[in-house]
């Protein structure tokens, strides 16, 4: 279904429209979307508009009345047989859905909130503040920023983000916002026990060794995406966060509860509803690949809305740039092949940002 706008139409009638000028515009402003909403924008810029109707998503969304499994991760380090229920359980959720929500899994409900309220904090500070840690160099530690793609995409999303890139190293104390420093070293280092745990759960879900998955390296790096979707005067033009799957090896978010999170699931989208307490994990392109197309990485997308903010906290569980990997050889044999060839992270990252975040990047690498 495309959207026919006025704004359109309007631009239609213009004799060029300089998108390239716009994007540089609004980057050099270095205060993002929010940025926008201060300075009272009415009206979406060009340079967001998606040709895709939110209407058909929330439509499309509201007639299902499935949902992504929830797990409870109650008592898996204690008895057997509930981790071995649960393990059951995420096997079901990474095959058939790549997406789950779990519950009782250890991390403070209070921990939690003050994270989206650090993050909140540091998005609705004075935008001079902001502009201190605004950049495009991905090699630096904490990096505030709109649209990583946003040169190569499309369209621009209605969403800013601070970045802090965690493990292996850690920022300096000096290079994180002081209004969310605290917060942020708090949640890393919870958020990274439990990726140990989910990883163990996963590498077990595959027939692996529970430790498989985390010798292979794949929580070694850990990057948190603070992201921050401020309200938008028309929303059905645009995306908070376009269709895409994660170029990761696991995602586990925190998000507040404004909703608007959608996964695609048999053609359909349906809506993730919040629960406050609870996580939402997501299997990424790069364990994908590992699985041999066991466990699957699906698209999915944040719609804007009138209201808001929105505030989310993506973490990324993430193998070293350089560091080699292919299909799990022993998930390898005559009845299953290796679908994909080996590839760095660097190689599948030079690929997405090349191509864009709305497609998946796997198909490029496939045998």
């Amino acid at each position: 279904m495309v959207v026919t706008s006025t704004h359109e139409s309007e631009a239609e009638t213009l004799p060029s429209y300089d998108r390239k000028s716009e994007l540089m515009a609004f980057d050099d402003s270095k205060s993002g979307v929010q940025g926008l909403v201060e300075n009272g924008v009415q009206k979406v810029p060009r340079m967001f508009y998606c040709e895709h109707s939110n209407d058909w998503g929330l439509i499309s969304a509201s007639n299902s009345k499935i949902s992504i499994p929830i797990i409870d991760l109650t008592g898996i380090h204690d008895d057997r047989n509930l981790r071995d229920g649960v393990v059951g359980k995420v096997r079901y959720a990474c095959e058939k859905w790549g997406f789950f929500q779990v519950v009782n899994h250890g991390i403070p409900t209070q921990v939690l909130d003050e994270m989206i309220e650090g993050t909140r904090m540091f998005h609705q500070q004075d935008a001079e503040l902001r502009k201190e840690y605004y950049t495009r160099d991905f090699s630096r530690k904490v990096a505030y920023l709109s649209n990583y793609t946003l040169y190569e995409d499309p369209y621009a999303d209605w969403r800013d983000t601070i970045a802090f890139s965690l493990a292996p190293d850690h920022p300096k104390a000096q290079e994180f916002p002081a209004v969310c420093r605290d917060i942020v070293v708090e949640y890393s280092k919870k958020i990274m026990v439990l990726a140990y745990a989910l990883f163990e759960l996963l590498s077990e879900a595959l027939g692996l060794d529970h430790f498989h998955l985390k010798e292979k390296g794949c929580a070694e790096e850990l990057l948190l995406l603070c992201n921050y979707y401020p309200p938008c005067p028309e929303p059905a033009l645009t995306m908070g966060n376009k269709e895409h799957s994660d170029g990761d090896i696991m995602t586990i978010l925190l998000q507040d509860q404004m909703g608007g999170l959608q996964v695609l699931h048999d053609s359909q989208w349906i809506c993730v509803p919040p629960m406050h307490g609870a996580l939402v994990v997501n299997i990424g392109d790069l364990l994908q690949l590992m699985s041999n197309d066991k466990f699957i990485s699906v698209q999915h997308r944040v719609l804007a809305n009138h209201q808001g903010p929105r505030i989310s906290v993506a973490s990324f569980f993430r193998t070293p740039i350089s560091k080699v990997f292919g299909p799990i050889k022993e998930l390898i044999c005559e009845d299953h092949p290796p679908v994909y060839r080996e590839i760095s992270l660097k190689d599948y990252m030079a690929h997405r940002y090349a191509s864009g975040s709305g497609t998946s990047a796997l198909l490029h690498f496939k045998l």
